[in-house]
């Protein structure tokens, strides 16, 4: 079951039942591992990719990165994995799709921030 105590109380406090609960939470399974999918299908064999990244050396709002990949795994509503850069990697903590060219991951140490990607400076 992928909802805390409070959680569960409160959809009971609703009308659900336990049966509804559990099958609500096995929809949410199954849309994070939809939406990991996607995620790695939009990063492919990665390729040039723009985001909105604040960068240590860089005051451009929209910055170009080299991808090599990204690696996700999902347990329950959890989302976690790497994204690789050319020469460098960070940990991504969650992700949505925002539309068919733009993308959002929540990146870990290093970065600690909602990142935007996209195909393209124009998706922006």
């Amino acid at each position: 079951m992928h909802f805390d105590q409070r959680t569960q109380k409160a959809l009971r406090k609703v009308g659900l039942d336990r049966d509804d609960i559990r099958r609500a939470s096995g929809l949410v399974t199954e849309a994070v591992q939809q939406d990991a999918e996607k995620l790695m299908a939009f990063f492919g064999d990665g390729g040039q990719f723009y985001s909105d990244m604040e960068m240590a050396h860089s005051a451009a709002d929209i910055n170009e990165h080299a991808v090599a990949y990204l690696d996700l795994f999902t347990h329950g509503s959890d989302m976690r994995g790497y994204l690789r850069f050319d020469s460098w990697g960070v940990p991504v903590e969650d992700g949505r799709i925002l539309t068919e060219n733009k993308v959002e991951l929540t990146l870990g140490p290093t970065v600690n921030d909602r990142v935007r990607f996209a195909r393209s400076e124009d998706d922006f």
